[in-house]
């Protein structure tokens, strides 16, 4: 319970936090109903409704041109796509670390891709 209770704050310090590739606390809360057994809850900014695991397993993939928005559909991962979001992500760890942040749950489904094609 003491690791969870850490994790929980731990994630709220990333709150004052601001970089492109990490999203952004919007807002924190302690207080929870007494029947649920949370530390808290925590708003992040909206950063999109496509993830990597969307992408990497089939289940959507960022399309798009001028035209219009970009949108989470089924497409083919191109090597250089998956460069430039690997790109994203070694950035925004980079940026965690510099400030002695480690994310503990790094997993394709928690990497949101936003609607401008950025991890």
């Amino acid at each position: 319970h003491l690791a969870s209770r850490q994790s929980f704050w731990a994630e709220l310090n990333v709150a004052r936090l601001n970089h492109n590739n990490v999203v952004r606390i919007v807002a924190a809360s302690t207080c929870t109903p007494a029947s649920q057994d949370s530390l808290g809850t925590v708003i992040m900014e909206y950063a999109g409704n496509c993830t990597l695991h969307h992408v990497i397993y089939g289940t959507g993939y960022l399309t798009g041109n001028n035209n219009d928005s970009l949108k989470c559909d089924h497409g083919f991962l191109s090597t250089a796509q998956a460069v430039i979001y690997s790109h994203d992500i070694v950035a925004g760890l980079m940026f965690l670390h510099s400030q002695l942040i480690v994310h503990l749950d790094l997993k394709p489904a928690n990497i949101f891709i936003t609607e401008h094609n950025v991890c």
